[in-house]
């Protein structure tokens, strides 16, 4: 059984920062697996923002050089930094573990 609870999300301003983290627990080895970052925007498809496993990272296109994901084994939680944001950044931010399980969402808006 898996748990994934992500938090940190809120509103910030255009150019703002924000840092989101997602805590996972379960019977599992948290270090095996592949962690993602997604969000949903209202009327869009869901999208992949960021993935991460032990060796590499990948980004959307959208936010490469803005956003970074990281992770900390020893906590079970992997993070998502996000700078320099952009209205087109509002959404749903979901967590997702090897591709199969996925947290409950932490809104993020981002407007003056």
């Amino acid at each position: 059984q898996v748990r994934l609870v992500e938090s940190g999300g809120g509103l910030v301003q255009p150019g703002g920062s924000l840092r989101l983290s997602c805590a996972a627990s379960g019977s599992f080895v948290f270090s095996l697996y592949s962690m993602g970052w997604y969000r949903q925007a209202p009327g869009k498809q869901r999208e992949l923002v960021a993935s991460i496993t032990s060796g590499r990272s990948n980004y959307g296109d959208s936010v490469k050089g803005r956003f970074t994901i990281s992770r900390e084994n020893v906590k079970n939680t992997v993070y998502l930094q996000m700078n320099n944001l952009k209205p087109e950044d509002t959404a749903v931010y979901y967590c997702n573990l090897a591709g199969n399980w996925w947290g409950q969402g932490t809104q993020v808006t981002v407007s003056s």
